[in-house]
């Protein structure tokens, strides 16, 4: 087969200069790989995305990992770099990002200020007929549209936060945030978008410590030492070293927690879920509270879960509404309690209550898309129980949200102002999915396979509404299940 090529071009409300700086910052490679995509082993060596800069990576496909490297080799500031991509089934594959000043174009009909193109110079090792190919190609444009859209939606969050940042002399320009549970779902594309805003993230991490953005602790022993992170043994800031910020520590997000969806509640995992949540939280408090007053963070946004509430049945329920009376409802009382002694010293403290959260890279939408992949979807019990989510993008814009508006304290339940049955929900994925779903499973089933769990978790109502964080100005991309389906899955683009 001769050479093939692919051009997609997006317009962007953004000088060139920032567009280009926003692909040349930690995170953007992670930030731009769709979540349908699984890739292990990231390794990078270089200097970015100049020429010499290299990441090789495992590619899985149907559980199986292909190895795959890449390699930048062409690069000038502000107009283009290149990569070109070894492994796989392609025997070439050379992709140019060129970037073009609109501004200037007099027959510029969009009043965007700059564009973006992306061109892929490809080949395969082997021939394939036209309609294996037409699917190739569908591919390519699939991932390509959901690159622009999130480049194009981080942006505009970005400017926003960077508008409240001009506005305030007395605020950092480049933020420091300190984050628990970094490597769980939330964490990895929460601190991808923050990295490519231009803030950096220092990790908690439960071994030594690798390079200075990690910090070893071990909330089952209380061991976290942010002092010596910090090298600042008194309230004397100018005794600190300085570096971004002379390394205080500006926020804090607390993502720590045992996965209450990993099956049964047998008495072990019940332990596992109140200490995983509850020492990690204590200990973050009882230690950023105990700082120096001039080197606390200013927030503390520790998640918890819209399980706050309970069973709910039809109705609906906000930040006001009493707590429920299910095992869940306890272990989310208990969690936000471990907090009380950072509001105590005066940090604003945060509870996130989190719904469902939608990714095909973990939680309940990867767990059901392989059975709805193959027309294998099934309704659970009724469908009747209400479901409250939220897509990640709108979660991890959610938080940076919290860390803008220094107004808002205590509980935030961060959900789409949509939540839908689980019968609206099973018929939605699909619908996107263009699958058949004409499976029930019956309640009892649920109580044999996972008892309490399957109870709480599956059987529940939980119809919340994110009064607060919709009246504290909070844009969603993605108010309404159907779009954010389509945008997590890869299914909302229209050649």
């Amino acid at each position: 087969m001769s050479d093939q090529y692919f051009i997609k071009q997006v317009d962007v409300d953004e000088p060139v200069e920032t567009i280009f700086g926003w692909h040349e910052n930690l995170g953007a490679f992670e930030r731009l790989t769709p979540p349908w995509m699984r890739l292990k082993n990231i390794d990078k060596s270089g200097d970015g995305i100049k020429v010499g800069a290299k990441v090789s990576m495992d590619i899985c496909f149907g559980g199986v990992p292909f190895p795959i490297r890449a390699e930048h080799i062409g690069y000038e500031k502000n107009i283009f770099f290149k990569d070109r991509l070894y492994g796989g089934i392609f025997s070439k594959w050379e992709h140019t990002h060129k970037f073009f000043n609109l501004s200037l174009d007099i027959s510029n009909k969009s009043n965007k200020l700059s564009m973006l193109e992306d061109r892929i110079d490809y080949n395969l090792y082997f021939h394939v007929p036209n309609k294996l190919h037409n699917l190739i190609k569908s591919e390519i444009y699939r991932l390509f549209n959901y690159r622009h859209t999130v480049m194009v939606n981080d942006l505009k969050r970005h400017k926003d936060f960077s508008h409240i940042l001009n506005s305030n002399p007395n605020l950092p320009r480049n933020l420091t945030f300190l984050i628990s549970g970094a490597s769980g779902p939330v964490g990895n594309s929460l601190i991808p978008f923050l990295t490519t805003g231009g803030h950096r993230v220092i990790k908690l991490v439960r071994r030594k410590s690798q390079n200075s953005d990690e910090i070893e602790w071990n909330p089952y022993k209380g061991e976290l030492d942010l002092l010596d992170f910090i090298d600042c043994k008194s309230s004397d800031r100018s005794k600190c070293k300085s570096k971004y910020n002379n390394n205080k520590i500006d926020v804090v997000i607390n993502l720590n927690g045992y996965n209450i969806g990993s099956g049964r509640w047998t008495e072990k995992a019940k332990e596992m879920i109140v200490k995983s949540r509850n020492l990690s939280t204590k200990l973050l408090a009882d230690k950023i509270s105990t700082l120096p007053k001039e080197l606390r963070p200013a927030a503390f946004i520790s998640a918890s879960a819209t399980g706050f509430y309970g069973d709910c049945g039809d109705s609906c329920v906000d930040e006001n509404s009493c707590s429920g009376d299910l095992f869940i409802s306890e272990v989310c009382k208990d969690w936000e309690s471990c907090a009380k002694k950072a509001q105590d010293c005066g940090i604003r403290t945060v509870f996130a209550r989190m719904g469902v959260v939608l990714t095909p890279a973990g939680g309940a939408l990867e767990r059901l898309l392989p059975a709805f992949m193959v027309g294998l979807g099934a309704q659970i019990g009724s469908g009747n129980q209400y479901m409250s989510w939220i897509s990640m993008d709108d979660l991890i814009y959610s938080l940076y949200h919290i860390v803008q508006k220094q107004e808002i304290d205590g509980a935030i339940n961060l959900i789409s102002p949509n939540p839908v049955t689980n019968k609206e929900f099973t018929a939605t994925l699909a619908n996107v999915l263009s699958r058949p779903a004409p499976f029930k499973i019956p309640e009892k089933l649920i109580h044999i396979l996972w008892g309490k769990m399957g109870e709480e978790i599956l059987l529940a109502s939980t119809r919340v509404v994110p009064e607060k964080l919709v009246g504290s100005g909070f844009r969603f991309s993605y108010p309404k299940l159907e779009e954010a389906l389509r945008h997590l899955i890869g299914k909302d683009y229209k050649k």
